[in-house]
């Protein structure tokens, strides 16, 4: 028997494994909460947020003047508030947008078909609401309809539509 062989019977030694990321892409970056802006992005309470309301408190008897954030969850909509030292860091989401164009509405499970410039189909999720319904009521008349998507976090959404038909 092997001395491999009989480490790995007795326990001694472990095999492990290490997982690799895909492209060092990272899905948030840190950044000082003092540097943070009205308008821009923050994650609240592991929710991709926009930042609508920002307030700082004076520097207390223990040094540390408080931000108190106040944001819109970007896909929900939904409000989160959160108070940090100005001198700490906060995650902040690296969101991007790109244009679509609508091929296909599918009615039985709730996706849309999407085109890039590159010719690509890609799926997304029918958004719900007003939007959705305006979404629809376009694509039937026959309109040629371009979708904005946000994607944060791993998670992407339309966020408008635009006809480009010509009257």
């Amino acid at each position: 028997m092997s001395t491999k062989q009989r480490q790995r019977e007795s326990g001694d030694v472990e095999d492990t494994e290490f997982a690799t990321a895909e492209s060092g892409f990272s899905l948030t970056y840190p950044q000082q909460c003092s540097a943070l802006r009205k308008n821009g992005h923050v994650v609240i309470k592991e929710h991709p947020c926009k930042i609508v309301e920002m307030s700082t408190s004076k520097t207390g008897k223990h040094g540390h003047a408080k931000v108190h954030l106040v944001g819109i969850d970007i896909f929900t909509q939904k409000k989160y508030e959160d108070i940090c030292p100005s001198t700490h860091n906060m995650s902040v989401p690296v969101v991007t947008r790109c244009d679509r164009q609508v091929v296909d509405i599918s009615t039985d499970d709730g996706y849309m078909s999407l085109l890039d410039g590159a010719g690509e189909l890609s799926q997304v999720r029918t958004p719900q609401g007003d939007l959705g319904k305006d979404i629809k009521e376009k694509f039937e008349k026959g309109d040629d309809l371009t979708v904005t998507l946000i994607n944060a976090m791993g998670e992407v959404a339309v966020q408008s539509v635009k006809s480009t038909n010509n009257p």
